[in-house]
């Protein structure tokens, strides 16, 4: 019989689990001896947990099935959390397998020793197992595999200790069929239909699942035939988008401009999301954004199947045959002269290849990156859906992996691209098919904008200032890039960045361009953001929805 690793890996390659991220340690190195006998098994190394965890929030993400994570104890674990918190957050199926200590050496409390099911419960609610004996592995595993595979998508950790990885009598385990969702019942599409007829104004907010092409087509013919408003949440999972798609409308990450989005409606549709809510608390601001007096309803749950739900929905409004609008196909020009984070999205929407993946945690610098890109090429955005940063360049070697024969692109501010710069390396080693886009500011920009809304700008003094600043040294990326093995370049003029871009669209492997760039809210523009956040339930809905778009497309 096979020890526990190898019946592990069979377990997990039976299962279509075929890539796995890693950054091992000593508790682990029975898996990593066992990988060369399972060629089915792609093993990826990270040079850091946290990206091998958002590699495999990426890979989930494109491929649509989960990769497994190999972390060294609870320590790698904690490096890891961050990503798996985006991934929890953003319902993505991932295996997290954490070596740990063999279970005799447990009791004596070794310097690595921690308890490791506390630390996985915050980002694996759903599932977190400690595998105690070979014989029970691999049906741990496969259960593991189910709990991460179904509806809703989850993180779910299983824990090996290094006994159970070495001891004999491991017994290969295929996971069960995984069951159909259920399509919501009738009862709750006929009164959301009966809400939508009544007269008040309403709309769809859609998430996960949702934000496909079949789901986005039939919300799309209900708006057209019904009225309604349709939203996505403010970073979606992932969102099919560009030229001959319906363009739906992200709500805001500004609480303020978000409880504009929403006001006047009476009735809210969630479809496969969450009731929106600010994503920090601020003095004397509500932090519920549905408007008083509107009735939220949920069609489909995350763990239902949203696109039955809409087509139910659909059919019982008399909207299936309607026809959807769809956004035309529309490219900005090419930017010129000295570049700003404005330029550089512009630059991106202006040669965005077909099928492209973007991954956006530009921060500040992305506002416009939405507008400049809506009627492109069709693509997919994947954003930073936990909030927690250090995303992008992860994600983006999870996606490459998935999709080999896509272009992959990600803009990164440059706080968060120092989180997990380590992601380069393994885009070198692995040769990834990826583009990072740093945007240097020199700035935490908008922690900025933040010491402003919450009321403590005032009282900034310099050692508070000092904490937000990038200066002093100013990162040099390009360097960093050239010494992983990763083809860099430095840009601060237009023309420059877009030669650039095309020289690395057309040039496989993977690419860095470095955007120097102004912060796009400087210090003028963040002392009136505040006064103008404040005006907007003041000024007339169309003038405040102009000056949202100005500010926020």
């Amino acid at each position: 019989m096979p020890n526990g690793a190898q019946a592990l890996l069979q377990t997990l390659a039976d299962a279509g689990i075929d890539v796995c991220f890693s950054n091992p340690g000593t508790s682990e190195m029975h898996f990593v001896a066992a990988l060369d006998a399972e060629p089915r098994m792609r093993a990826v190394l990270c040079l850091f947990e946290g990206v091998a965890t958002g590699a495999a929030d990426g890979y989930a993400r494109m491929a649509g099935k989960p990769a497994a994570t190999l972390l060294h104890l609870g320590c790698g674990l904690g490096n890891g959390l961050a990503n798996l918190h985006n991934a929890r957050k953003g319902k993505v199926p991932v295996v997290n397998i954490v070596g740990d200590h063999a279970t005799f050496h447990v009791p004596l409390d070794a310097q690595l020793q921690s308890d490791i099911e506390t630390v996985a419960r915050n980002v694996s609610p759903g599932f977190v197992r400690t595998s105690n004996r070979t014989a029970d592995l691999c049906r741990d595993a496969a259960d593991a595999i189910t709990a991460a595979r179904g509806l809703p998508g989850q993180v779910a950790t299983l824990i090996l200790p290094a006994d159970v990885s070495w001891g004999d009598g491991g017994q290969p385990c295929p996971p069960p069929p995984l069951p159909a969702p259920a399509a919501p019942d009738d009862g709750t599409v006929q009164a959301i239909a009966d809400a939508i007829r009544s007269g008040g104004k309403a709309a769809l907010l859609l998430g996960g699942q949702a934000l496909r092409e079949p789901a986005l087509l039939t919300a799309a013919k209900i708006a057209a035939h019904c009225g309604v408003n349709v939203f996505c949440e403010v970073f979606p999972t992932r969102l099919e988008r560009g030229a001959g798609l319906p363009a739906v409308e992200r709500i805001a990450y500004l609480a303020e401009m978000a409880s504009l989005q929403l006001s006047g409606l009476q009735h809210l549709v969630l479809v496969d999301a969450k009731s929106p809510v600010s994503f920090f608390a601020y003095p004397g601001k509500a932090s519920d954004l549905v408007p008083e007096g509107c009735t939220v309803h949920t069609l489909a749950t995350p763990a239902q199947d949203a696109v039955a739900g809409l087509e139910k929905l659909a059919a019982a409004l008399d909207a299936t045959s309607a026809t959807p609008a769809l956004q035309a196909a529309a490219r900005p020009s090419r930017p010129r002269g000295r570049l700003t984070a404005a330029k550089v999205c512009k630059a991106v929407g202006h040669l965005l290849p077909e099928r492209a993946i973007l991954i956006d945690e530009a921060i500040t610098s992305g506002l416009m990156l939405g507008v400049m890109t809506t009627g492109g090429p069709r693509h997919d955005l994947l954003t930073l859906t936990g909030g927690a940063i250090g995303q992008a360049l992860p994600n983006a070697v999870g996606a490459a992996i998935a999709c080999p024969d896509r272009k992959v692109l990600a803009l990164v501010g440059d706080g968060s691209a120092m989180y997990t710069v380590q992601a380069l390396w393994t885009m070198a080693r692995e040769r990834l098919d990826v583009i990072a886009v740093i945007f240097n500011n020199a700035s935490y920009s908008v922690l900025n904008v933040e010491l402003d809304r919450v009321g403590a700008g005032s009282r900034g003094g310099p050692k508070a200032k000092a904490q937000l600043d990038l200066h002093g040294p100013v990162l040099d990326f390009a360097s960093l890039a050239h010494g992983m093995g990763v083809t860099a370049t430095r840009c601060d003029r237009a023309d420059a960045f877009c030669k650039a871009l095309e020289t690395a669209l057309a040039t496989p492997g993977p690419h860095l361009i470095e955007a120097v760039v102004p912060e796009s809210l400087n210090a003028s523009k963040r002392r009136v953001l505040p006064w103008l956040l404040r005006s907007l339930p003041n000024l007339p809905k169309p003038v405040a929805l102009a000056l949202k778009r100005k500010i926020a497309p």
